[in-house]
């Protein structure tokens, strides 16, 4: 009987704090860091020679995997750290991370096809391994969301959520690794994240790692102010429960 009432009982809440705004001055920063590094790209970067402009697409396109794949592997390790300490701030953390990373995922989604059809001539192939998972682990990311709406019971809204964050931050290295995995592929032999040292020229580099720099922090601004509407609006739901009751 003890241990039934253990299990069904919801998540310890977090204190009562004051609570701070949702946007603030890190997600001017990240937005004005992003800014930067586009006009670099476009307007200060050698142009590649077979791929021509659409290859500037390159700069979003891999950032905002690497934004995806940091929010997502955060997403599963704030559901281990929910279910292990009962922590209410670790499961709002791991939602806010969730819906980041499914915003980074719907960009790769859409810049790839754009970039593909320029250079392969076609706006998607099944047989491409890394497309189909990438596709895969956004549905993923969709369902992770769509099941923590629809349980109300906190225990149990992240426990069930948390089998889904675990395989979509399991995903991640079949993704990276199925260029690897597959000989039949669009997708070309990793340039940068390679054992080798990269493969792109000096200019282009600079821009590479200027834009990583600044998708990181776009991602993690984002995060932040997720989790504090997240916040809000649980302080809100508590108050209004609270003049409920009287």
């Amino acid at each position: 009987m003890t241990s039934l009432a253990h299990t069904s009982a919801p998540l310890a809440p977090a204190k009562v704090g004051t609570v701070r705004p949702v946007f603030d001055w890190l997600i001017i920063v990240a937005i004005l860091a992003v800014a930067a590094v586009y006009v670099r790209a476009i307007y200060f970067t050698p142009v590649e020679a077979l791929q021509g402009e659409a290859q500037k697409i390159y700069y979003i396109h891999l950032s905002s995997i690497l934004g995806a794949y940091l929010s997502i592997t955060i997403t599963a390790l704030m559901s281990i750290v929910a279910l292990w300490l009962h922590d209410e701030r670790a499961d709002r953390l791991a939602e806010a991370s969730a819906e980041v990373g499914l915003v980074f995922l719907t960009v790769v989604l859409t810049t790839g096809p754009i970039w593909g059809h320029k250079i392969w001539g076609a706006w998607w192939a099944w047989w491409d391994a890394r497309l189909t998972l990438t596709l895969f682990l956004w549905l993923v990311i969709i369902s992770y969301l769509v099941l923590r709406g629809a349980i109300e019971d906190a225990a149990m809204r992240t426990r069930y959520s948390a089998v889904l964050a675990l395989l979509g931050a399991l995903l991640i290295p079949f993704i990276h690794l199925s260029v690897y995995m597959f000989a039949a592929r669009l997708h070309p032999m990793p340039v940068v994240l390679k054992p080798d040292r990269p493969s792109l020229a000096p200019e282009m580099l600079t821009t590479l790692l200027l834009a990583l720099g600044a998708f990181f922090l776009l991602c993690i601004a984002l995060m932040r102010a997720r989790y504090r509407l997240g916040a809000q609006r649980e302080l809100l739901a508590a108050l209004e429960g609270e003049g409920g009751v009287r």
